[in-house]
């Protein structure tokens, strides 16, 4: 008769009302169901960001499928290499040697070509991590060998998913690893993390340049040469929460100031923001009529959302948003009605919006997307279209809606202005029905957009 040994049993239901669910983690933590949808970035986007750098995975072939599948999506394999991990690395203590020399052979023969990448980052696999391997020694030989190449040590680490800083929050951080200490440009302002660029109509970067500020961020740099002079700003200002390590970090390292400034859909915190940013760049704050003229252009984009869609379900989805508790109190207060969240677990910055939604909004749905029950919620299709507003490719993929907002990690969304882009993008996807099986199993908004 058989016995089970792990502990606890798995809960009936993969979903929990709020007013039932503690904070951070209303779920308890098992075995895992991996959705179809999988249009949230992953460690080879953000390392793509960087321009001319060439990724080197040293690793297993399981382990090597994903990443390379990823590049190929993104039209990017002339970016990436690899160095196939054997079993017998492990007993032949080869292991740095099978790594460095393989690594050679690749950049000779881009050398050759003249394409010798001005940055190379090699990333090692858990296994090799928890065997030992010695990788101080390895960089050391490859830049001894190619001393013009800037040399970066990255980690595909899904072990640490559940301790300690998650592969995505390192990766944020060691795409930031070659800038250099430099003479400080007191006028110009670096921000940090976000995948995509930000419009010239986001609250913080229109209010620097407004004040003559110049601003710089990875996603637009064109060249390996630019992306070095992010490292000249006096001040780094991070918005999204696996970022805030990387400026943390950064600024710590150049001797900069940062300063963090959440994503956000509440207007006193936006309000606060910008305040603090004012703050810190020593400049006069927004005045009373501007921030008015500000939230007005909001609202008002929210009431036309409204009136259109009507009282149609929306559900929100994680990966849409690093702030899904905001953004349904943000829907809910404009009397939207949202009726689920999709999310394992929440950011600190969303405490005080828990505490609201469970006081005001109790009823409201938490549901688990890794739950293994989830396998069978997925409709994964446009062969349901029921009448729901889905907020991201999860969400769009459990309720089997088309009608759905393809954004993911809130994608350059800030302030007041992030608010109206959101109201008007809600409004187009309920006019405009998409397809959703198509789009929902590609990564990364699109792939190509990492890129441009």
């Amino acid at each position: 008769m058989l016995e089970r040994i792990g502990g606890k049993t798995l809960p009936e239901t993969a979903e929990i009302s709020i007013g039932q669910a503690s904070f951070p983690a209303p779920f308890e933590t098992g075995l895992e169901y991996n959705m179809p949808a999988r249009g949230h970035w992953n460690i080879v986007h953000s390392a793509m960001l960087v321009p001319g750098l060439h990724q080197i995975y040293a690793c297993a072939r399981g382990c090597l499928r994903g990443v390379i599948l990823t590049a190929g999506e993104m039209t990017a394999m002339d970016r990436m290499s690899f160095v196939t991990l054997e079993e017998e690395d492990f007993f032949s203590g080869r292991m740095e040697d099978s790594v460095i020399q393989g690594a050679t052979h690749i950049l000779e023969q881009l050398e050759k070509k003249g394409m010798l990448p001005p940055a190379v980052m090699v990333v090692l696999s858990c296994v090799q991590l928890f065997a030992g391997v010695d990788f101080p020694y390895i960089l050391e030989s490859l830049r001894q060998r190619f001393p013009k190449t800037d040399f970066i040590d990255g980690y595909m680490h899904p072990t640490m998913r559940k301790s300690g800083l998650t592969p995505d929050q390192v990766m944020r951080r060691q795409i930031y690893a070659p800038l250099k200490a430099c003479p400080r440009n007191g006028k110009c302002v670096t921000l940090i993390g976000s995948d995509h660029a930000f419009p010239p109509t986001a609250d913080h970067v229109a209010f620097l340049k407004k004040n003559g500020f110049a601003v710089r961020e990875l996603a637009s740099c064109g060249s390996y040469a630019e992306y070095l002079r992010l490292a000249e700003s006096f001040l780094f200002v991070t918005n999204i929460p696996p970022a805030r390590h990387a400026g943390e970090s950064l600024a710590k390292r150049l001797g900069r100031r940062e300063l963090y400034l959440p994503v956000s859909y509440s207007f006193s915190e936006i309000r606060h923001s910008l305040l603090l940013l004012a703050e810190a760049l020593e400049v006069p704050p927004p005045s009373p009529e501007e921030f008015a003229e500000k939230e007005e252009r909001a609202e008002k984009a929210l009431q036309q959302a409204k009136e259109r869609i009507g009282d149609a379900a929306i559900t929100i989805d994680h990966t849409a948003t690093f702030r899904p508790l905001s953004m349904a109190r943000l829907l809910l207060e404009h009397n939207f009605r949202v009726t689920k969240i999709h999310a394992d677990a929440f950011a600190g910055e969303e405490k005080e919006d828990f505490l609201f939604l469970k006081e005001h909004h109790p009823s409201l749905l938490l549901s688990s997307p890794t739950h293994p029950a989830m396998r069978f919620a997925g409709k994964g299709g446009s062969e349901n279209r029921g009448r729901t507003l889905a907020i991201g490719q999860g969400a769009a993929y459990f309720a089997g809606t088309p009608f759905f907002v393809n954004r993911i990690a809130d994608s350059s969304l800030f302030g007041f202005d992030g608010i109206f882009r959101l109201a008007e993008e809600m409004k187009k996807a309920w006019e405009t029905p998409s397809l959703t099986e198509q789009t929902i199993q590609i990564k990364g908004l699109g792939c190509r957009s990492c890129l441009i």
